[in-house]
């Protein structure tokens, strides 16, 4: 069985990584329409992949496919996803899932309604570094995590196309755009515990000078809304603590990501790979000279959403999963907001918020 596959919002993140890794999947799938707004860009996309049908209304794709990728700014992720599942369609949808935990749950419910599949374009998790690094966490040689810190830092790349730094349209900047894929990744590799408590500030004061320095285009500093430097502190319910810093724009020496997963019977980077021990009278570093795997992790996530739909594989990335990393998203802002730490579960294990 072939499956038909539509695009729906033909931006960048559609032509550079959703359509191609669908297109290099052979007969498993076939992407048989596109919508946008914009019907020039619709028409485009369309004639530069060789797709069949194009639309400005995404609901006339219907007869033409059986899922759909959804590649528009955040505000519309809820909407279209449940449109979607309500009409028979699988849906993979970009990160992050949506603007809230409100509308990350209605998904959810519209998925289990629906007995489609549903799963968040987190593609971190489908790098090949990532998968190692589960690998490694589950043959137990890192033991019970203890502390981890994770960076997802751009020196001065605030992107200044589409619509990144409108608030209203995506609900925030760097932490919403880019650090959550770390964020996602973090909880991922760590078997997805409860997050009981978040303590996040964010900033957007370089953003807002005068006088920009900006590797990815222009923008407005009068205007800019977003957050462009976050940081949180997190305690998890399993007992381990997560530093995590995400900028689009810092005043650092470099870019910088990094994962590092520390353990009370070994450690791990996963960006470059690598596994720290302690043992034998030695402290060792291991660094992988080849990981198997895919150079692109768009064609891996590709590949499982299809697979996922055809009911020969589960979702890599599941709504739940996706519905939890938004939760902490939530809660990293709330605390900003407020000045204080956002208490998500107590000690009993119940949620608060």
């Amino acid at each position: 069985m072939m499956l038909r596959v539509g695009i729906i919002g033909a931006g960048g993140i559609a032509q550079g990584r959703h359509i191609p890794a669908f297109q290099q999947l052979g007969d498993k799938a076939k992407v048989t329409a596109i919508s946008d707004v914009n019907v020039e860009v619709a028409k485009t996309a369309a004639l530069k992949f060789h797709v069949p049908n194009y639309f400005t209304s995404y609901v006339e794709m219907w007869p033409h496919v059986d899922a759909v990728v959804i590649c528009t700014p955040n505000k519309f992720h809820r909407e279209i996803t449940i449109a979607a599942l309500n009409a028979g369609k699988h849906v993979l949808c970009e990160k992050p899932m949506a603007m809230t935990v409100e509308e990350c749950s209605e998904m959810v419910e519209a998925e289990k309604r629906s007995g489609k599949v549903l799963s968040i374009a987190y593609h971190y998790r489908h790098m090949k570094e990532s998968q190692a690094a589960k690998r490694v966490i589950e043959a137990g040689e890192v033991g019970n995590p203890l502390v981890i810190r994770v960076q997802a830092l751009r020196r001065r790349k605030v992107p200044g196309w589409g619509v990144f730094t409108n608030k209203e349209l995506q609900g925030g900047g760097s932490l919403i755009d880019y650090g959550c894929h770390l964020l996602d990744l973090t909880l991922w590799l760590l078997g997805n515990p409860a997050v009981r408590e978040v303590s996040g500030q964010t900033y957007n004061t370089l953003s807002r000078e005068a006088e920009q320095v900006n590797q990815w285009g222009s923008f407005e500093a009068e205007t800019f809304e977003v957050d462009d430097h976050v940081t949180a502190y997190m305690r998890l319910e399993n007992g381990a603590t997560v530093l995590f810093e995400t900028s689009w724009a810092a005043n650092i020496p470099d870019d910088a990501e990094m994962l590092r997963i520390s353990g009370d019977r070994g450690g791990l980077d996963v960006f470059p790979f690598m596994v720290n021990k302690a043992e034998n009278g030695m402290m060792t570093t291991t660094k992988a000279d080849w990981i198997s795997g895919e150079d692109d992790p768009g064609l891996p996530q590709a590949r499982n959403f299809v697979d996922s739909c055809l009911g020969i594989a589960e979702p890599l990335v599941t709504a739940e999963e996706a519905m939890n990393t938004s939760r902490v998203i939530e809660a990293i802002y709330a605390s900003s907001l407020m000045g204080k730490a956002i208490l998500l579960q107590n000690e009993e294990g119940v949620k608060k918020v």
